[in-house]
């Protein structure tokens, strides 16, 4: 912990609303119960026009997307008023890394500093420990309830992804979505969820409500959308990507967060031992991995048992897809991960890939523009576009691109 940042204490568990970045949308009602569950009140910040320009009054354009809409959102929701300014922390996950992104928690923090809020505590989501603050503390219980929620989340938007498109009443699979997150929230916030029996049962009404929704019988074109991990699930970051999608009469697929999730600790674990860390945290790493692995194929194998929906392969194929692409050894950002859900998008169906990121981010040019031919020799006659976002290009331009992306099998696009 930092002595010269403000700290989050015991008390303000109780007093003050955690604010975290907008970008998970089918998980972070989840999530908010999960914490819940354990006394801590979670909020996302909401979208809002003049994001780019508030945060460039305060950092540098040379920034990444990603944090200048962040460090937009934090300055939005201050002056908002949603929340008085004594009672409000902000969160930010940290992956660590190479990643510019890696900096989003000072710059957050300085950014505070600047326009007269020195007394905002700010709260950084990690893996590895970092900048501890003394009341807020990861319990195991709350770490499970946590991941419950992320495969919940992972799920729903499996299925929605896979209903959407096909609906025959319009709104039906929205309905849905809001009729389960909310009776899913309730169990997630009591915890309950940690026993077996029960998080199969929420799985399985979850899958059984969205099996309830008619279908048209028609083909649509499946589009897999990888990458940057913010881009990729983020509306804001990717400017409604999904709802373009739907537009052009397509079928959107994502990989689940969950792989993720597994894959920022199995990166931290590698990076850890390489830098000769301390033996004896081999094996807790070695048991929350094994642990969370076997959390999803537990999911995973619900799924298969109650319905005929799919979802994107469990870690260790998922991992297995990227040999011959990327090596395994890159782990720096989304490393091997991004080549291995194009993979296995394309291994499900999906003729059309689309690999999206920040404009200027050099990881992601690396381990994603660095793919693409790889990916077109191993899977010929597929359309594969990279996607690139930042705060000054044009939507036309961006869409442009994309409908490229969409366009007949086989053309590769290297406009």
């Amino acid at each position: 912990m930092n002595s010269e940042f403000p700290v989050f204490t015991k008390k303000m568990k109780k007093t003050h609303t955690i604010f975290l970045p907008q970008m998970l949308e089918y998980h972070s009602e989840f999530l908010q119960a999960a914490f819940a569950g354990s006394g801590y009140r979670l909020a996302v910040m909401s979208e809002a026009e003049g994001l780019k320009e508030q945060a460039l009054r305060y950092i540098s354009g040379d920034f990444c997307y990603p944090t200048i809409l962040i460090v937009g959102q934090v300055l939005q929701t201050l002056r908002s008023g949603q929340v008085p300014a004594d009672r409000i922390a902000f969160m930010e996950p940290q992956a660590g890394g190479a990643c510019r992104a890696g900096n989003i928690y000072q710059t957050i923090r300085r950014t505070l500093n600047r326009c007269g809020y020195e007394g905002i505590p700010v709260l950084s989501l990690n893996f590895m420990g970092w900048e501890r603050q003394p009341g807020f503390r990861i319990t195991p219980r709350l770490l499970f309830a946590a991941v419950m929620a992320v495969c919940c989340g992972d799920l729903c938007m499996c299925l929605f992804h896979q209903t959407k498109p096909y609906e025959r009443e319009a709104g039906a699979a929205e309905q849905t979505l809001q009729t389960v997150r909310a009776r899913v929230c309730a169990y997630i916030r009591t915890h309950t969820c940690v026993r077996a029996e029960q998080r199969r049962k929420i799985w399985r009404y979850i899958l059984e409500c969205f099996g309830k929704i008619p279908l048209k019988q028609e083909k649509k074109k499946k589009v897999g959308v990888a990458g940057e991990i913010y881009i990729k699930y983020s509306s804001l970051g990717n400017h409604n990507l999904e709802r373009f999608l739907d537009r052009q009469n397509c079928q959107c697929s994502m990989g689940g967060f969950i792989n993720y999730a597994i894959y920022v600790m199995d990166s931290a674990r590698t990076e850890y031992m390489l830098r000769g860390g301390r033996r004896l945290l081999r094996p807790v790493f070695d048991r929350v991995l094994l642990w969370m692995k076997n959390l999803q194929k537990d999911l995973y194998q619900t799924v298969g048992l109650y319905s005929d929906f799919i979802m994107d392969a469990p870690f260790d194929e998922l991992r297995a897809k990227a040999a011959g692409l990327i090596g395994e050894s890159c782990i720096t950002g989304d490393g091997w991960l991004v080549a291995a859900e194009a993979a296995d998008a394309i291994e499900k169906g999906c003729r059309h890939i689309l690999i999206v990121h920040p404009f200027g981010c050099l990881v992601s040019h690396v381990c994603e523009r660095g793919i693409v031919k790889n990916l077109h020799s191993r899977y010929p006659g597929v359309a594969i576009q990279t996607i690139e976002y930042d705060y000054d290009s044009s939507d036309a331009l961006r869409e442009s691109r994309i409908l490229l992306g969409l366009g007949e099998e086989g053309e590769e696009n290297t406009i």
